[in-house]
């Protein structure tokens, strides 16, 4: 400290500009993760995972995130506290976006930085040994550069575009590729190839624009072997804070809110639920005493078992979904000791297939009751017709679903905000050919079960209501 007090103000203005340029020319060593981008980098060191997407909105930092791990890469440079994929050697790999003119202004700006500083993005300056620009087309861009990697050897990333059609992604061998924005099917199966003699690794990262394409399917519907996805909303982006998130969010036309704000595909026409979260989102709330519950149950096994509450504000008719549940590969014990602890007296809607015989010849339903649940006594059904015997109603799926988008257009029902596994089912759910696709819907349909048997929620009356319930003749009449 003496030592600086004795220097000039110009030496110290002097020693104040290399210490900058020192940090401006060394970022990785600066770089931390936020949580969904260090969620995105753990899963790559999961060997049985190669692809790996983070789908978020505009400017939530999913392309930093994923020039840093390249340049991680390429130099064999990694945090102490790093738990994602690493590479002990030199790597091969490609960056790329749609164009030339794309790829320089992102991929390319934040592993070199801008042209003019090149050396101050993600790979450190004294590392990079060569930068090769391109032989011809936009300003400034670049095809290859050369980085020395701390086992001595030298990596090598390559800038690629997909408009330069599938013919150029082929015959290289590479360790990783990177897409940055959503590639078409067939540049991004080619390079995925690139990697298949190395066992190498593929991320992308882009906000879905495009809607339910085939990329997106793949790691979102289809769910293909070696896949991981990471979604990053603008409530996940550090930087910003309330205010400037809820300016930003206005900001976009509504028909983009959702894709670019919270990184949720366009789903267009094919949405089932096409109504904004804001209309049926509402804060966590203690539920009033005398409104009745009823919660509902989808069984499951590797699709999870799922599980909705609700309660059924009577004066406005509206429902309020204050929780919910979903757990793959566990027993009707284990699911059913959650839902006890929810509330032993509160009535449970299930579906047809709580009829269905067991390998030990029980049915789920007598399970479950079994396990201490206040299982309604009839599967789940529509109200019946006027004068009609219980159970008559049916159970159409569309006609639940009608139910449900009714109510969330008309604001009669509201889910609490911190509901997300809920919300994130509604966000993708969609028709395919005017078909319901009926993947990650679980607990749309424990709540769908939930709504068809509404005419059964009840109040908590009394403290016995804890107790295991036994059925009566009356309880016949009332559906239990």
């Amino acid at each position: 400290m003496q030592r600086l007090e004795k220097l000039s103000p110009a030496a110290l203005d002097i020693l104040a500009t290399e210490i900058k340029r020192k940090l401006a020319e060394n970022k990785l060593a600066d770089y931390r993760a936020y949580g969904k981008q260090a969620e995105f980098h753990r899963a790559g060191a999961d060997m049985a995972i190669r692809e790996r997407l983070l789908m978020a909105g505009n400017q939530l930092g999913k392309t930093f995130c994923a020039a840093f791990e390249s340049a991680m890469h390429l130099t064999g440079l990694y945090p102490k506290e790093w738990d994602g994929a690493v590479f002990k050697e030199p790597v091969t790999g490609w960056a790329a976006s749609e164009t030339s003119q794309g790829t320089r202004d992102t991929v390319q700006r934040l592993l070199l930085g801008p042209p003019g500083s090149w050396g101050t993005g993600a790979i450190p300056k004294h590392l990079i040994l060569e930068i090769k620009r391109a032989a011809h087309g936009v300003a400034d861009a670049v095809e290859t550069i050369l980085v020395r990697h701390v086992s001595g050897g030298t990596s090598r990333v390559t800038m690629k575009t997909y408009d330069q059609g599938r013919a150029r992604w082929q015959g290289e061998t590479l360790d990783f590729v990177w897409f940055d924005e959503e590639p078409p099917e067939d540049i991004y199966v080619e390079g995925l190839t690139r990697t298949n003699a190395t066992d190498g690794i593929v991320w992308v990262t882009f906000t879905p624009l495009k809607g339910m394409s085939n990329v997106v399917k793949r790691f979102l519907l289809d769910k293909q072997p070696g896949t991981h996805i990471t979604k990053m909303t603008i409530n996940d982006a550090e930087h910003y804070t309330p205010e400037q998130r809820a300016a930003i969010i206005a900001a976009y036309p509504a028909h983009e809110r959702d894709a670019r704000a919270q990184g949720i595909p366009t789903l267009g026409s094919g949405a089932i639920f096409p109504v904004l979260e804001s209309q049926i989102k509402e804060p966590p709330m203690a539920i009033p005493a005398h409104w009745p519950r009823i919660a509902g149950i989808d069984f499951g096994w590797s699709h999870p078992t799922a599980g909705a509450w609700i309660a059924w504000d009577r004066d406005a008719d509206t429902v309020h979904v204050y929780d919910c549940y979903r757990v793959s590969e566990a027993t009707p014990a284990v699911h059913a000791a959650t839902f006890r602890a929810k509330g032993q007296w509160i009535p449970v809607s299930w579906p047809h297939d709580g009829n269905n015989d067991t390998a030990a010849g029980e049915n789920l339903a007598s399970q479950y009751r079994k396990h201490g649940l206040n299982m309604l006594k009839n599967k789940a059904s529509h109200a019946p017709a006027k004068g009609k015997p219980e159970g008559t109603g049916g159970n159409s799926v569309e006609a639940g679903l009608m139910d449900m988008l009714d109510r969330m257009q008309t604001g009669r029902l509201k889910i609490a905000s911190h509901l997300e596994d809920l919300f994130s089912e509604i966000r993708m759910y969609h028709r395919e050919d005017g078909k319901v696709v009926k993947i990650d819907d679980d607990i749309i349909s424990a709540l769908r079960y939930a709504l068809m048997m509404l005419r059964f929620a009840v109040v908590n009356a009394s403290e016995d209501r804890e107790e295991v319930h036994d059925f009566t003749p009356q309880d016949a009449e009332m559906g239990y």
